[in-house]
C-alpha cells in the first residue's frame, strides 16, 4: 500500500520513522512519500519536503513566511492528489495538518486521513474537535488521558496505542551498559575528572526556549557546589549558541547524549515537553521550569483560557502535581533552587516523586506504540489481511 505521511518537526520525524518501520513489518510492499526528515529518509521512500523548511514558530516568524507556508501547503495538496495514496497519515503539527485534512475531506475521491499523535486540543483550541470529527477518519493517541477526552467528552472513538517514549527509553536502557565513571570520563575528556553527582539541565530544543530558560537554570543549579552541571544540547542547535550562556560557568555541554545523561543524573531541571516524561521514565527527580513573557498575563490565561490544570506530561498523565511546575509568575531563580533542593538525596520530596513516577508508568502501559498503531492501521485499511496481522 501507499502511505503519505506529513510531519513538521524533529520529534514527529522520529515518531513517524518508527511507525514506518512497523508498517514495513506488516506490509512488505509499503511505499512511502512524505513531508519529513532525516530519520524518515533512513527508513526509505521519497521525501518531498524537509520539515526544516516548514517549522516556523511564533506569530512574527509565521507572518514573515506566510508566502512560503502557502506555497508548501499548495505543493503538499497537489502532490497527494497526484500520487493518490491509500492513506494520508498526519503526525501532530495541527496548524498545517488539519488544513490538509480539511482539503482531503472535500475531494470526490475520499483518501482516508489517519492522525498519529493527536493535536493537544485538550489544552486549547478545543473547537478543533469539530474539524477532526469531520475530516479525520481514525485518531491514534499516545497519551492515555486523551481517550476519555475524545470518547466521553466528544463522543469520538479513538485508538490509544501506547506511548512511544516508553519503548524508546526501555530500548535504550536495555542496551546501555556504561558506568557512571565511564560516562564522566567521556564527559571530561581533556579536563580534570569530576566524579561529583550530576544535575542535568534540559533547556529545550529551540533557541527561544534555551535563551529564556537556561540562564535561570544555571544560576539556580550552580548554588549546589557538591554537584556538577551537565547540559543536554539539542542536535539542531550549534555549540556556539550554547557557549554564549555557559562560558565562564562550570556547565559541561553534551550533544546527542540526553538518554545517557539521564541514566547518570541525580536530579534535573527540565523545560516542559516530552523531556519531562523522558526524565520521569529514567526515574530522575525533576523541576519543570518555563519562563514566559508577561508572566502575570500568562498565568491569567492559563487559569481562564487553557483547559488543563498542568503543563507537564508527567502531571497530566498522573492527573496530579507530581513534579513542581515553575512557569509564568512562579518562575524565578530562587523558586527553582528551592524546588531542586527538595528533590536531592536525603530530602522527603525525592522519595515522594519517585513513588509517584511508578503510577505514571502504570498509566502509560507497555504497548509498543508504533507497532500497535501500524497493526491497527493495516487492519482498517485492508480487512482481508486482519487474520495475518
Amino acid at each position: 500500500m501507499k502511505y503519505y505521511i506529513i510531519v513538521g518537526e524533529a520529534s514527529g520525524d522520529l515518531h513517524a520513522s518508527r511507525l514506518m518501520q512497523a508498517l514495513k513489518v506488516y506490509d512488505a510492499s509499503a511505499d512511502f512519500r512524505f513531508f519529513g526528515g532525516d530519520a524518515m529518509k533512513a527508513v526509505g521512500g521519497v521525501c518531498v519536503k524537509h520539515y526544516k523548511d516548514l517549522a516556523y514558530m511564533g506569530f512574527v516568524p509565521v507572518l514573515l513566511h506566510l508566502n512560503t507556508i502557502f506555497k508548501n501547503m499548495k505543493m503538499c495538496k497537489e502532490d497527494i492528489m497526484k500520487w493518490n495514496p491509500d492513506v494520508v497519515i498526519l503526525v501532530d503539527y495541527p496548524g498545517f495538518n488539519l488544513k490538509i485534512a480539511k482539503f482531503l475531506g472535500k475531494q470526490v475521491k475520499r483518501i482516508p486521513v489517519y492522525y498519529y499523535i493527536s493535536p493537544k486540543i485538550w489544552a486549547w483550541k478545543e473547537w478543533r474537535i469539530k474539524n477532526i470529527k469531520r475530516d479525520v477518519k481514525e485518531m491514534f493517541s499516545i497519551l492515555p488521558f486523551e481517550k476519555d477526552f475524545y470518547e466521553k467528552r466528544h463522543r469520538y472513538p479513538i485508538h490509544y496505542v501506547g506511548n512511544p517514549t516508553v519503548e524508546e527509553v526501555a530500548s535504550f536502557q536495555a542496551s546501555y551498559q556504561e558506568s557512571f565513571g565511564d560516562f564522566v570520563s567521556r564527559l571530561h575528556v581533556g579536563s580534570t575528572l569530576d566524579r561529583r553527582p550530576i544535575i542535568a539541565l534540559l533547556a529545550g530544543s529551540r533557541k527561544q526556549e534555551i535563551r529564556d530558560n537556561l540562564p535561570a537554570m544555571i544560576e539556580a543549579a550552580k548554588r549546589f557546589k557538591d554537584y556538577q552541571l551537565v547540559l543536554a544540547g539539542a542536535p539542531s542547535i550549534d555549540d556556539a549558541y550554547y557557549e554564549k550562556f555557559i562560558k565562564g560557568t562550570r556547565v559541561k555541554l553534551v550533544k546527542d547524549q540526553t538518554y545517557a545523561l539521564l541514566s547518570n543524573a541525580t536530579a534535573a531541571l527540565v523545560t516542559s515537553g516530552t523531556a519531562t516524561l523522558e526524565t520521569a521514565l529514567f526515574n530522575v527527580p525533576q523541576v519543570v521550569c518555563y519562563e514566559t513573557p508577561l508572566p502575570k498575563l500568562c498565568r491569567l490565561g492559563f487559569n481562564h483560557i487553557l483547559k488543563v490544570d498542568y503543563i507537564s506530561l508527567v502531571n497530566l498523565i498522573g492527573n496530579k502535581e507530581i513534579v513542581s511546575e515553575l512557569f509564568a509568575d512562579r518562575f524565578s531563580v530562587y523558586a527553582i533552587a528551592n524546588a531542586l533542593y527538595q528533590i536531592l538525596p536525603g530530602q522527603p520530596g525525592r522519595e515522594k516523586m519517585l513513588s509517584n513516577y511508578a503510577s505514571v508508568r502504570e498509566r502509560l502501559g507497555h504497548a509498543l506504540a508504533p507497532d500497535n498503531a501500524a497493526r491497527i492501521m493495516i487492519q482498517l485499511l485492508n480487512p482481508q489481511t486482519a487474520a495475518n496481522v
